[in-house]
């Protein structure tokens, strides 16, 4: 892991911090005055960023890579909460709550490029720009929308619903529309990681996966692609309409 003063102020033309959705509103001028206070970090894959109940002190912005945000349970079990990737954040409820301490592991998935900004620096950014909180609201609603979505589909019965939401999510997330309309989704996670994510059995989201390809609403391309032949049969099949 190394850090660094975060000196790439230009990308295509374009500040760094522009692809950071809370900061799309700003300016030029304005982002460059965030750039001066961003520290940049490097991790390996698999390197812890933080750990739960360690002091957390930054806004953790992803420039590049994938992180994902987990607890244990009282097994010992890893329930993962979040996958960050690009242009995500991390670390908000420090700031706005002024807490101290972490209440989540941090993680990195792959090599990881993380800019951080501390707690005094980014509530001077709050103070002085409204759409930067305004965009973090909108983000933290809608990780509640995912939440709500979940706790939804709790029972048993529900857990194919559960695995739909996921796909979605992931499809919005990651997927790269292809010219014949189809979608490529790269996978963030691996079939036990998804489980850990929504809650079920490894065997519940292959058997789902299995049972979408035989509708012929997707198709797996390996353990770590995933195509969606029809987008509205599986938002069909969430029951979101």
């Amino acid at each position: 892991m190394s850090n660094q003063m975060c000196y790439c102020s230009y990308h295509t033309s374009q500040p760094c911090a522009r692809k950071v959705p809370i900061f799309a509103s700003l300016n030029d001028e304005e982002l460059q005055k965030i750039v001066s206070l961003i520290i940049q970090k490097k991790y390996a894959k698999g390197s812890p960023i933080c750990r739960e109940g360690e002091p957390l002190d930054n806004l953790f912005l992803i420039n590049k890579g994938k992180v994902k945000i987990f607890r244990n349970s009282a097994d010992g079990k890893e329930q993962i909460l979040y996958i960050l990737a690009e242009g995500d954040f991390f670390g908000e409820r420090n700031l706005l709550l002024k807490q101290k301490l972490a209440e989540y592991h941090a993680e990195t998935m792959e090599d990881t490029l993380v800019c951080m900004i501390n707690r005094q620096d980014c509530r001077k950014l709050l103070l002085q720009h409204p759409s930067i909180s305004i965009k973090i609201m909108e983000e933290l609603c809608e990780r509640l929308d995912k939440m709500e979505n979940l706790l939804s589909s709790i029972s048993p019965r529900d857990t194919d619903n559960r695995i739909c939401l996921m796909l979605l999510e992931f499809l919005k997330k990651y997927g790269k529309r292809q010219p014949d309309g189809e979608i490529i989704i790269d996978l963030p996670l691996s079939r036990e990681e998804m489980a850990s994510y929504i809650g079920v059995t490894r065997e519940t989201v292959s058997r789902k996966l299995s049972a979408l390809k035989e509708a012929g609403i997707i198709d797996i391309i390996g353990n770590k692609k995933l195509r969606v032949i029809n987008e509205q049969a599986l938002e069909d099949a969430c029951q979101l309409l």
